[in-house]
């Protein structure tokens, strides 16, 4: 009974959505019957494209951010050149802690760089639950103006890092192949990195509930570290806190979430209300069926790498991805997002062989 009543008011949500044009991504998020799968790229906004890199030269990346004509502009640049079936507003997952009055800077040749990490409760205290009008309103102008351009062509995507995702950087004040201080934190003051992460949580969710008042039509979250951790670790430090972010949004919009080597989850993950889950390139089609156990919509897995192949080669790799996934409950994207430096025409193949999609 549980379920009928979710699966009820999850329809009434997206029933009182407008009539987009293209609602293959939509149809797909709700499992039912397509021609074919719809299409995006994670990090398709952004830096592979020469028409984002003229907006790069003249202007910082938090002021992309921040500016909502740049940040909109950005986001329908690759719609304009490619036709994807999904929008992704550009932003970046590190928004959240700049508004929770963590200082957060991106440097050129080191990327994220957080001069004041979070290591003690001290620092802790001088973190916020921020009042989100006042501090990512930015945000919302960018959704309003970014659907005005799309004008109900596609559907719009917003998104949020996960919780652990973002801790790994206020912890650990940058990148990291292994975010060791992160951990280290997390295991040796577990209370305090709980206390971290529920405040992220809170904060997530409500910038995801008024990205949705603003009118995005789904949202992903992104547990890009997820992989770092232990089975056991992620349960405790990761997914309970992604569960209550989706418990809260899932009545609201279709949630989406992707954890990066997180296939040990993807049964759990199954069960916890959200509509779709990404699946990196590292778990094959078959088994990332077999392990959510066969009913969910599942998003992925193409190597972002792959890319660099022959667009003939990317074509065919293309097409098997999608027969072994099947094209139902599927909605097809890359493992992780796309690297700076890919062909167009590459990217292009992509996109074109899961338009030109037909069952053998």
């Amino acid at each position: 009974m549980e379920n009928k009543k979710e699966t009820s008011a999850f329809a009434e949500v997206i029933n009182k959505k407008p009539n987009i044009k293209n609602d293959l991504f939509l149809r797909a998020l709700k499992g039912e019957t397509v021609q074919r799968p719809p299409v995006w790229m994670m990090r398709q906004a952004g830096r592979y494209l020469p028409e984002f890199m003229e907006l790069k030269r003249k202007y910082d990346f938090f002021t992309r951010c921040q500016q909502p004509e740049l940040a909109s502009e950005i986001t329908v640049q690759p719609i304009r050149r490619y036709g994807m079936d999904a929008a992704i507003l550009f932003c970046d997952i590190l928004v959240i802690p700049q508004a929770m009055n963590i200082h957060v800077e991106m440097k050129p040749g080191v990327g994220p760089w957080l001069p004041q990490p979070i290591r003690s409760q001290a620092d802790l205290d001088r973190v916020i639950v921020p009042d989100i009008h006042d501090t990512l309103g930015y945000v919302m102008e960018a959704i309003k103006m970014t659907k005005e351009k799309l004008n109900d062509e596609i559907p719009l995507i917003g998104f949020a890092g996960s919780p652990w995702t973002i801790l790994c950087y206020c912890v650990q004040g940058q990148g990291s192949k292994n975010f060791d201080k992160a951990k280290e934190f997390c295991f040796t003051q577990p209370q305090v990195a709980h206390q971290l992460l529920q405040k992220i949580t809170d904060t997530t969710i409500a910038y995801l509930k008024e990205k949705i008042k603003a009118g995005v039509d789904a949202v992903q979250v992104f547990d890009s570290w997820g992989g770092m951790l232990s089975p056991t670790d992620y349960q405790e430090f990761s997914w309970q806190y992604i569960q209550q972010i989706i418990d809260a949004l899932k009545d609201e919009a279709p949630v989406i979430a992707f954890g990066k080597g997180c296939w040990f989850a993807l049964g759990e993950m199954a069960t916890s209300g959200a509509s779709a889950l990404g699946v990196d390139w590292t778990c094959s089609p078959q088994n990332a069926r077999i392990l959510s156990g066969g009913n969910i919509t599942l998003q992925g897995n193409f190597d972002p790498t792959r890319l660099f192949s022959p667009p003939a080669e990317i074509k065919r790799m293309v097409k098997e991805m999608i027969d072994a996934f099947g094209k139902d409950k599927y909605i097809v994207n890359l493992g992780h997002g796309i690297l700076p430096n890919i062909p167009l025409e590459n990217a292009g193949a992509f996109i074109e062989a899961v338009k030109e999609y037909k069952q053998d």
